[in-house]
């Protein structure tokens, strides 16, 4: 058996393997990967040999973006699936609630994370050809939905966080900033949702473009147009880049929300926020997701566009190319290895 290992800055390799890395239990099930995204926390990992907090400490299997199928039969809270059952896969366990938030188990500390080196031993990710997953955190895709776009739900479930944040788009004027992977999801989301309209920004025209090819979505490139003030009712603020959060501020409407979903580097920056008091801005992080993945799986069935947000496909074989592809922002957004 295959699997993808990143063992620190600039070292990843494929490596045979005699047994799959989560042991066998009565409360997981074997799948079969087929397709998982390179996400932006890989690259990290791979460039740095850190991502955020977490730093590569052992030998680490990436990937959380995952689609596959049942390997054995599976049942689960009264429900039966049986083998050849296509799935998408919840990447997050949860780890010790937290009494101020109970209902945001997204944020508790010490959960476990599929590919993630935040902790040791570090949880094994999806870039094997087999593994065991906790049945509890697989999720059938319907007929409607194939394996391919499967591996969009969990980056999907970041932007449709970020939305349930903002108490849902419908009927509102959305930007979102940022035409990276997540930012191009989300302005989808934000369109299939009923948003009254859906404008996306960038400092590249390629992406912009590619962002129009999941729905009736504006585009703005910020280096040569500036942002209208006060016009937009939910801002989506995907970069965390200093000066797109400022330019948020002066965007959103009096009274309006922004969801801060890019992270911010943890530094001091200069940021002007002064516009949060005259127009009682509302001012929100969001930190990955919660339960959103069901209504993503739901959205891709409804809006099968959404898949134009992969623009390469290489076989597991050609990991390296795939990564360098990632790498290149001006020519790829989601990029995704097929096993």
């Amino acid at each position: 058996m295959k699997a993808i290992y990143i063992y620190g800055k600039d070292s990843i390799a494929m490596k045979d393997i005699d047994e799959i890395p989560n042991n066998s239990t009565e409360e997981t099930v074997l799948i079969k990967v087929k397709y998982v995204g390179i996400c932006g926390s890989d690259l990290h990992y791979l460039e740095d040999g850190t991502s955020g907090a977490a730093v590569i400490r052992e030998p680490l299997i990436p990937g959380h973006e995952l689609s596959g199928e049942l390997l054995e039969d599976m049942s689960y809270n009264g429900q039966t699936f049986p083998k050849g059952t296509n799935v998408t896969v919840h990447p997050a366990t949860y780890g010790e609630e937290i009494e101020s938030a109970p209902n945001n188990p997204e944020v508790w500390p010490n959960g476990t994370y599929l590919g993630s080196a935040r902790y040791l031993p570090h949880t094994q990710g999806a870039m094997i050809e087999q593994m065991y997953v906790n049945k509890s955190q697989i999720i059938p895709l319907p007929d409607n939905v194939s394996l391919k776009l499967g591996a969009l739900a969990e980056p999907l479930s970041v932007g449709l966080h970020g939305i349930t944040l903002a108490n849902g788009v419908k009927h509102k004027n959305v930007l979102v900033s940022g035409a990276g992977p997540i930012g191009i999801l989300a302005a989808g989301a934000a369109y299939t949702l009923g948003a009254k309209s859906v404008t996306i920004t960038d400092v590249l025209d390629k992406p912009l473009e590619r962002a129009k090819q999941l729905g009736d979505i504006n585009t703005i490139n910020v280096k040569t147009t500036d942002l209208t003030a006060d016009t937009y009712d939910v801002i989506l603020e995907c970069t965390g880049a200093p000066l797109a959060v400022t330019s948020a501020f002066n965007a959103v409407s009096v009274g309006g929300t922004i969801i801060q979903i890019g992270n911010i580097q943890n530094k001091e920056v200069a940021l002007n926020l002064s516009p949060i008091n005259a127009k009682q801005i509302t001012y929100h992080g969001s930190y990955r997701f919660n339960n959103e993945i069901e209504k993503a799986v739901e959205l891709l069935g409804q809006n099968p566009l959404i898949g134009n947000v992969i623009t390469q496909i290489y076989n597991f074989n050609d990991y390296i190319e795939a990564f360098d592809m990632a790498k290149d922002t001006v020519n790829s957004s989601k990029v995704v290895i097929e096993f």
